[in-house]
């Protein structure tokens, strides 16, 4: 993705907490480990797009919050800290989306909502980390 405006692409947002605890695969036990094991699987969606749903290349950010705070960004998946409730975070991130496709993922009803406000479109955990 070298030369590309990131603000040009659809941006892919995904919430940590609700992706990581859709599968009870321990992730309990170390937060900030889970969500750095979900910000590596989402790497290759940067280039190659999310099957069935979006195109890449793509700007993926991945919203994290409590103890899972410190997570580093690496190629392909910014990373942005909560600084309270992810919820909050994100729906600011898909209200500044605005003139760009955007995809939530998440299956928190609430939130799926309240994005769907500001023409963020929804997708479930299972879209980017099958169970």
């Amino acid at each position: 993705m070298d030369n590309v405006d990131p603000m040009t692409l659809p941006l892919l947002i995904v919430d940590a907490a609700n992706v990581v605890g859709s599968v009870p695969d321990g992730w309990w036990r170390d937060r900030r480990a889970a969500a750095e094991r979900l910000r590596d699987h989402l790497v290759p969606y940067a280039a190659d797009g999310v099957p069935g749903l979006l195109d890449g290349p793509l700007d993926i950010v991945l919203v994290v919050e409590g103890r899972a705070r410190g997570v580093e960004p690496v190629d392909g998946v910014r990373i942005v800290a909560a600084p309270g409730e992810g919820d909050d975070t994100i729906a600011d991130l898909a209200r500044s989306a605005a003139g760009r496709r955007c995809v939530v993922v998440t299956a928190d009803r609430g939130l799926r909502h309240r994005v769907g406000a500001y023409g963020a479109e929804c997708a479930g955990p299972r879209t980017v980390r099958p169970a």
